[in-house]
């Protein structure tokens, strides 16, 4: 099971572009779509998911066209979108029996049976009778993903699901996560980072609707080692070092600022190595991207 998509392009009527000639190769198990809010990220699973068409560009699911044999590709879809709405005064095992009857699965007695096994694997088999309304977030994040593997499906979306939960909610649902990854082609988009390194094999960041890097992450890290320096300084500090050196990301820690620079060699005897991880990665890839267009656009000028 595998999903290509190749040059894939979509443009808004008001004019926004919000995929440029996206092309991936996305093989079974857990796939990681990284990349900020407004990068792309929505408007290629909305299009993956037959909710949207692409202007130019093909996606092939297993041998399936998915732009053309919308039907067939739905048959064989799990989606959990961004934003997951449900009734809130039907208990759960109402509910999914009723998604599970308009995914097409007729007989009562194994739309009951799907019912139970996913209640029991995503863990609110003893809150089934409780309505959907008042679970919590992650709860309800959890029934989402529960709607979206009825009918044995052979691929899943799951949009931002970690977005707002609490730590163990999100562990919850990390492990959920990769249970489920392991025998299926599954896309988890987000911004968050450690949900791409905690979880995926297989990644690629995305900003402004065009790939700037794929990998796997132990890679992709293992690419930028020995490039990364940290240094605390004084917040004060920060915009002359902003300016004579490459730095990819600031955080405060302590009444102080932490900076992590890009550079092939010691910045000065104040900086010390650190081992990159993905949001070094990340944030080094998108600090690419913003000097490359900006400089585009002053030619262009």
């Amino acid at each position: 099971m595998s999903l290509t998509i190749t040059n894939l392009s979509k443009t808004y009527p008001n004019g926004t572009q919000a995929l440029k000639n996206v092309s991936l190769d996305i093989p079974n198990g857990m796939f990681g779509l990284l990349g900020p809010n407004g990068a792309g990220k929505s408007s290629l699973m909305r299009t993956i998911a037959t909710l949207q068409d692409a202007d130019t560009g093909s996606i092939v699911l297993d041998g399936i066209d998915v732009l053309h044999d919308k039907e067939a590709v739905r048959r064989v879809l799990g989606y959990l979108p961004q934003e997951f709405g449900v009734y809130p005064s039907v208990s759960a095992e109402d509910l999914l029996d009723h998604f599970a009857t308009l995914k097409g699965i007729a007989s009562r007695k194994e739309r009951q049976e799907m019912v139970a096994a996913l209640l029991h694997q995503t863990n609110l088999y003893d809150v089934r009778k409780k309505y959907v309304g008042g679970y919590s977030g992650g709860m309800k994040q959890r029934f989402g993903i529960a709607q979206a593997l009825l009918g044995n499906p052979r691929l899943i979306i799951v949009d931002e699901p970690t977005a707002g939960l609490d730590p163990a909610e999100r562990n919850r649902f990390h492990n959920l996560l990769s249970e489920i990854g392991e025998n299926l082609v599954v896309i988890l988009s987000t911004h968050i980072v450690s949900d791409v390194s905690d979880l995926c094999r297989h990644m690629a960041i995305i900003n402004k609707g065009e790939v700037l890097l794929t990998g796997d992450p132990l890679t992709v890290m293992n690419n930028l080692k020995g490039k990364i320096w940290k240094k605390l300084i004084e917040k004060a500090e920060l915009p002359a070092l902003q300016a004579s050196h490459q730095v990819i990301s600031s955080r405060l820690f302590a009444g102080k600022t932490v900076v992590h620079v890009l550079a092939d060699g010691a910045p000065d005897s104040g900086f010390e190595a650190v081992s990159p991880d993905l949001e070094d990665v990340y944030f080094a890839e998108i600090q690419r991207y913003e000097v490359r267009s900006k400089s585009g656009a002053i030619m262009a000028a």
